[in-house]
């Protein structure tokens, strides 16, 4: 079968397209459960680029196949399960995705109605389960106000999306005019631009006080400005790293002003805690078949361009999420940047 191949971990460009064998068995997450998965359309994330480099914490050993997310239609799926052959369905797999055939992973599994595209579908269960997730760990009620850090991105973008209807102080933080128009297309009420004082500018928006939460997928030097940006009480959600910098924090800053900073990492809290993946997989595909959700889908390549996918994120000019269309819709797209 096609595939998206990375031979050797020496970075995005070493992507190639290639043939390779169909997948055999069970996700190696999947418990034994073989759910194999014909895939429509696939997307690539920050992680994706980590993973090319041997520098993610879930990496694959080479060779291997790129892509961790996925839209497509069920060709097998395990007795009993909640998955039927022909099922329409989106899904992170890690690794594996950017080929004819994947092996998903049920328990990071959904169903998607035929109103949503696969297009929209690759783009919708890694962004959205983060966003839900964080928002759930960082005890969100609605009226709160939260800033939001790479609101132009894939994260962002799904966050944005979620609060637009729970939340009158919705800030944004982005670093060029471009991503200022995605973040303000995506719901965002004031969007506040990276170079600037953007933490005094929070206060200023927030009567003085200053946020309730901030989402930061970006890390980096931002962390501290983070910190001063939130009222008394307000907590700091960390998200990823895609600035490339892993701050540190000072205890004292925590102290002074009731302060928390809380990781968001759904798999150990899964592990942990297994039967609240039930209830996740419900939450997802609740927002998938209601229409209300919006996947912000900045690129869809066409399948001999799949090797660029990893490149526009690795030179950050990606806007929502980077999409290659393994099996193109009759309603898709051109190529480039999306509607």
């Amino acid at each position: 079968m096609r595939a998206l191949q990375v031979p050797a971990t020496t970075g995005p460009e070493a992507a190639v397209l290639a043939e390779v064998p169909e997948p055999d068995g069970a996700h190696p997450w999947a418990d034994g459960e073989r759910l194999l998965v014909e895939v429509h359309s696939a997307a690539v994330a920050f992680p994706d680029v980590l993973q090319s480099r041997g520098a993610y914490q879930h990496a694959a050993p080479v060779p291997y196949v790129a892509g961790g997310e996925f839209a497509g239609i069920v060709l097998e799926a395990p007795a009993g399960s909640r998955f039927a052959v022909g099922d329409r369905v989106a899904g992170l797999t890690v690794f594996g995705s950017v080929a004819d055939q994947v092996t998903a992973i049920p328990g990071y599994t959904v169903r998607i109605p035929s109103t949503m595209s696969f297009n929209d579908g690759a783009a919708f269960f890694l962004n959205y389960l983060t966003a839900w997730f964080t928002l759930y760990r960082a005890g969100f009620t609605d009226g709160e106000s939260v800033l939001v850090h790479g609101a132009a991105g894939g994260v962002g973008s799904a966050a944005l999306d979620l609060l637009k209807v729970r939340s009158d102080r919705l800030l944004a933080v982005v670093s060029s005019d471009s991503k200022a128009h995605v973040a303000t297309r995506c719901g965002a009420t004031e969007v506040l631009r990276s170079g600037d004082d953007w933490p005094g500018r929070a206060r200023a928006a927030t009567g003085g006080h200053g946020v309730d939460i901030v989402i930061d997928p970006v890390g980096g030097d931002r962390f501290t400005d983070s910190l001063r940006s939130l009222d008394v009480g307000g907590r700091l959600m960390v998200v990823g790293f895609a600035g490339g910098g892993i701050p540190e924090v000072k205890a004292n800053r925590l102290l002074l002003r009731d302060l928390s900073v809380m990781g968001v990492a759904v798999n150990p809290w899964l592990e942990r805690h297994p039967g609240f993946g039930e209830r996740m997989l419900n939450e997802l595909e609740a927002m998938a078949s209601s229409g209300t959700v919006s996947p912000l889908v900045g690129h869809v390549l066409p399948w001999d361009r799949a090797p660029e996918a990893m490149g526009i994120i690795d030179r950050r000019e990606a806007h929502g999420k980077v999409v290659i269309e393994v099996r193109p819709e009759q309603t898709a797209s051109p190529e480039g940047e999306h509607p």
